[in-house]
């Protein structure tokens, strides 16, 4: 399958992966990778376990180096970025981490306000005022914003996550399975406001994920990720359709066949 850009999406390039590799010890976890990401499109990262998806989202958001090759977002290679420049970069993304990393011992108000407080000179109330805003776009109760963690069911916890991941108005958001653990209507919710959030906020979207559904659902493009290199880069109908071994397994499964036939009867 050829390797391209979204046919439907303006050519500005937001994140450029360049000939990335990445090893641990005598493991190869990526090799030779390259891809770009464009304004405006939700980009999803798939493959099996352990084919290096959180790792190449660390490398984007510069919590892990490769070890050689480069990536470059919004035009800046991160490589040679110092501290002030990644702080910059920093202000004009947001991530969702997996189990949504929330501050146990703060409020969901209190979390919402973590990068507004760090990031910016805002005072204290009007801080408090934004966070209250995120916190009602992601679809959450105001009663919510006193609790803590602990006190929200697992969907909760997720928008609660996604409200901090969009307290600075970020251009750019990174998701890493924001779906896993969720049921199928709460996933299915937490899948449309991605969608909604996208259009309202502009937002260019890069997803680790599994789920078939929400692949389905909300992804523009995908990469498939195998044996420490891209398999393909397409939407999902040509995913679906590739004749790649690796790429058919991961469609071919019970739950994989189930999740297509269903998507090719609703059209």
């Amino acid at each position: 399958m050829a390797v391209g850009p979204l046919r439907s999406h303006a050519k500005e390039p937001v994140v450029e992966v360049h000939h990335l590799s990445t090893r641990f010890g005598a493991t190869v976890v990526h090799e030779d990778i390259s891809l770009t990401i464009y304004r405006g499109e939700l980009f999803a990262v798939i493959g099996a376990s352990g084919s290096g998806k959180t790792t190449l989202l660390r490398e984007m958001i510069h919590l892990q180096r490769p070890d050689a090759g480069s990536i470059r977002i919004f035009g800046q290679e991160t490589n040679a970025m110092g501290t002030t420049e990644l702080r910059r970069l920093r202000r004009r993304c947001g991530v969702l981490f997996q189990e949504g990393a929330l501050f146990s011992a703060l409020t969901v108000a209190e979390n919402a306000a973590v990068p507004l407080r760090e990031y910016t000179g805002l005072s204290g109330r009007l801080i408090q005022e934004l966070a209250l805003i995120k916190i009602a776009l992601t679809g959450l109760p105001p009663e919510s914003a006193r609790k803590y963690p602990d006190e929200l069911s697992t969907g909760m916890r997720k928008r609660a996550a996604l409200a901090r991941a969009i307290a600075l108005d970020p251009e750019l958001l990174f998701l890493d399975e924001p779906t896993a653990g969720l049921d199928p209507i709460s996933a299915g919710g937490l899948d449309a406001l991605i969608q909604h959030l996208k259009a309202w906020l502009g937002l260019t979207i890069v997803m680790v994920t599994h789920d078939l559904d929400t692949l389905w659902r909300v992804a523009d493009r995908v990469a498939m990720l195998g044996e420490g290199r891209i398999l393909a880069i397409g939407t999902m109908a040509e995913l679906a359709r590739s004749k790649e071994p690796l790429i058919q397994a991961f469609f071919q499964g019970r739950r994989g066949v189930k999740v297509k036939e269903r998507r090719w009867n609703q059209k």
